[in-house]
């Protein structure tokens, strides 16, 4: 029973760890530029396909490097390009563009990829479980996670402690005042879309040499994380990593008791977390802490 339990917080800590790199892209774009970037799922499988294609070249390590930071321009160059034209506009235009651009993406990559599920490779040192007590826990898990916490914590190191990082929080709280002081707004929102889209790239990159690549790959993250920002609380990137965390290892301790309920229970988490504290966990609208 130990080792099934084990086994679940395990599972758990790996898919919340997907969950908070999503969530933490997502808000990053939503405090700042008001857009729920539907097509957030889909610079995942781009980031996981991008590194599949350097492998060859540059190997897994340099893959690792390389694809999150094409993603994060790719993502520089669709908002330059599409998003910033619908700031002025009402909320639900950059929703529409977001989700339709999600399925020119998705469709993109299954013309040159394929629909098929596609393997990516790891590491030998990686693949080997710690022991065989523990076979489920291998050394790429541990991996993932430690890059996770690295990849977390040097966000935000970004913000607190660089000019742009440091524009960026301004802007979540008053971005009129920023634009007043000098600041170009409208680059600014371009680098911070860029680097939601680069944690999406590094989840990609991650998710691939664990689970494999398709087309739709992004899909099953995309909601969970959108959850894990409302729990976690609009505007607090900490809440946003709680929220994350929360509701993976929930969802895979309930798959010991009630299988059936692992996906349902981060809906009923996020409805109790609403009708308790509706500004979720630790949230506080137009800030980030």
């Amino acid at each position: 029973m130990l080792q099934l339990v084990l086994f679940n917080v395990t599972n758990g800590l790996i898919i919340g760890a997907f969950y908070v790199l999503m969530a933490l892209g997502l808000s990053l774009i939503l405090n700042l530029s008001n857009v729920i970037n539907f097509a957030h799922g889909n610079f995942l499988a781009l980031g996981g396909y991008i590194a599949f294609v350097l492998t060859p070249y540059i190997g897994f390590w340099g893959a690792l490097l390389v694809a999150p930071i094409l993603t994060a321009v790719l993502g520089f160059v669709v908002e330059r390009l599409m998003i910033r034209r619908v700031y002025s506009r009402d909320p639900v235009y950059s929703l529409l563009l977001t989700f339709g651009l999600a399925f020119i993406i998705q469709d993109v990559c299954r013309y040159i990829w394929g629909p098929n599920g596609l393997p990516m490779t790891v590491p030998d040192v990686l693949a080997q479980p710690l022991s065989q007590n523990l076979f489920f826990i291998t050394g790429y898990r541990v991996f993932m996670v430690a890059v996770v916490i690295i990849a977390v914590a040097g966000l935000f190191a970004f913000l607190r402690f660089t000019r742009v990082g440091i524009r960026i929080r301004a802007g979540t709280l008053d971005l009129d005042t920023v634009a007043a002081l000098g600041v170009n707004v409208g680059l600014l929102r371009s680098l911070n879309f860029a680097v939601g889209c680069l944690l999406a790239g590094l989840a990609g990159v991650l998710a691939a040499g664990q689970i494999g690549l398709n087309p739709n790959m992004g899909d099953d993250v995309l909601m969970p994380s959108f959850i894990a920002i409302i729990v976690g609380g609009v505007g607090s990137l900490t809440g946003t990593l709680l929220g994350g965390l929360l509701i993976g290892v929930a969802g895979a301790l309930t798959t010991i008791v009630w299988p059936a309920a692992s996906e349902a229970v981060i809906y009923v988490i996020m409805l109790v977390v609403l009708v308790v504290r509706p500004r979720g966990l630790m949230g506080e609208e137009g800030m980030l802490t």
